[in-house]
């Protein structure tokens, strides 16, 4: 159950303010856009979209935006303490920062569908430097932009914006994730201090497809270092995040066991540095039989295994 607190006086932001941050794309009243009710736990949806999203195989002409900081397909999510991916329930949603946020307090959720050629030769644009390969053309985009929004239970100015840009040339589907300011990770109904914003069980970032195949988590989610994901990216734009996914491809790299691995980036996937595994050019992952040289040591590095400077092989 969650108690509502006294909520603190911000100041309103005014419309120059929006999209300042160059890594968003323009959103707010000057674009047209709609906002979702000041609810904490709030949503609004189904909203009926012209053109078809596919997302891993279904195809889908309607969404919800929920103040948490989701997009979701089928149906609302109003649960503010995230878990990890792949969910249990199979629901199909990208959440550019699934928190607990409540707009009551400050802050404003803004969203609309754009077919405007400016904002559509932008994306197409992005994306060619993204997927040099790939002949994008983008034709439809729905833009979700959480703008300064405050954590639930919140007795401090911190706020948080980011962004969802969903868009499709008709076949292919991809997800732009965008981060302007993030200085909270958790509301206080999941252990977060009112103070700070901080602790407890922080938000969570990525996708989750509703297979329990394809999902992914960016690195830091649930954890303190989900503050910083403003200065990391798979597409060497800090604030940034970029997949394909009418099917999962990662930009810039490969996605193993639902981790981001760079292009030519290796790693050991086992505890005892047997099968040493490298991204190829292609967006796939290469595994082959390789131990540590004997004067490295083999030690666990995050998701997987290294070979550092030692005094003993591997065993």
């Amino acid at each position: 159950m969650k108690t509502i607190l006294p909520l603190l006086l911000f100041a309103t932001a005014c419309l120059g303010d929006l999209a300042t941050d160059p890594v968003l794309y323009p959103y707010g009243p000057s674009e047209g856009d709609r906002v979702t009710p000041k609810k904490d736990d709030g949503y609004i949806g189904p909203i009926s979209i012209s053109d078809t999203f596919i997302f891993f195989g279904k195809k889908h002409n309607a969404l919800y935006v929920n103040n948490n900081g989701v997009i979701s397909f089928g149906v609302a999510v109003s649960k503010y303490t995230p878990d990890a991916f792949p969910l249990a329930d199979g629901s199909p949603f990208v959440a550019p920062y699934w928190g607990d946020v409540n707009n009551e307090i400050t802050g404003t959720v803004y969203f609309r569908e754009s077919k405007d050629p400016k904002l559509l030769d932008r994306i197409s644009k992005d994306m060619k430097i993204y997927y040099p390969n790939l002949d994008y053309k983008a034709k439809w985009s729905f833009v979700a932009t959480w703008d300064k929004v405050a954590y639930f239970g919140s007795r401090s100015r911190k706020t948080n914006t980011f962004q969802a840009v969903l868009t499709t040339d008709g076949k292919r589907s991809f997800i732009i994730l965008n981060y302007g300011p993030i200085t909270w990770t958790t509301g206080k109904a999941s252990g977060g201090d009112p103070l700070t914003g901080l602790g407890g069980i922080p938000a969570q970032a990525g996708f989750n497809s509703g297979d329990k195949t394809n999902y992914f988590n960016i690195p830091g989610s649930r954890t303190p270092d989900i503050v910083n994901i403003k200065k990391t990216s798979n597409v060497n734009n800090p604030g940034r995040w970029v997949f394909e996914v009418d099917k999962f491809r990662a930009a810039g790299g490969c996605v193993f066991e639902a981790n981001f691995v760079r292009y030519n980036e290796s790693f050991w996937k086992d505890p005892t540095c047997e099968t040493k595994c490298t991204c190829n050019m292609e967006g796939d992952v290469d595994c082959e039989e390789e131990w540590c040289s004997s004067n490295l040591l083999c030690e666990p590095a995050n998701w997987h295994y290294s070979c550092k400077i030692g005094f003993r092989q591997c065993f």
